[in-house]
């Protein structure tokens, strides 16, 4: 899920018994420290994993990267491409992520 100032509260309000958030970024903002009372209160958990982490030497990260491939070469991945825009309207391509009107990848084409 989203997350920053704008739905963070929203987010924990959301998780049930033993909910657990994953914490992706935080497209509005950070949001404002939590008390671990809020958490207890139902046992909740939340994460915010970082790519480092899961990639801590040039091999992992190359396994990784051609595990992610792989998926993607033999379709158990699926990417969901929001819009292709020539290099030239790149300006546009931009326009719509700063919107957060897009929901999949967008392409640049040279």
């Amino acid at each position: 899920m989203e997350w920053g100032r704008g739905t963070f509260n929203q987010s924990i309000d959301s998780l049930g018994r033993r909910g657990h958030m994953v914490l992706y970024g935080a497209a509005s903002g950070a949001p404002d420290p939590i008390s671990p009372g809020i958490l207890s209160a139902g046992s909740l958990s939340m994460t915010r994993p970082g790519l480092g982490d899961y990639t801590v030497n040039r091999a992992e990260l190359e396994q990784r990267a051609e595990d992610v491939l792989g998926w993607i070469s033999s379709g158990d991945l699926k990417l969901r491409i929001s819009g292709e825009f020539a290099l030239s309207d790149a300006s546009e391509a931009h326009r719509q992520l700063e919107s957060r009107s897009t929901t999949g990848k967008l392409l640049l084409i040279p």
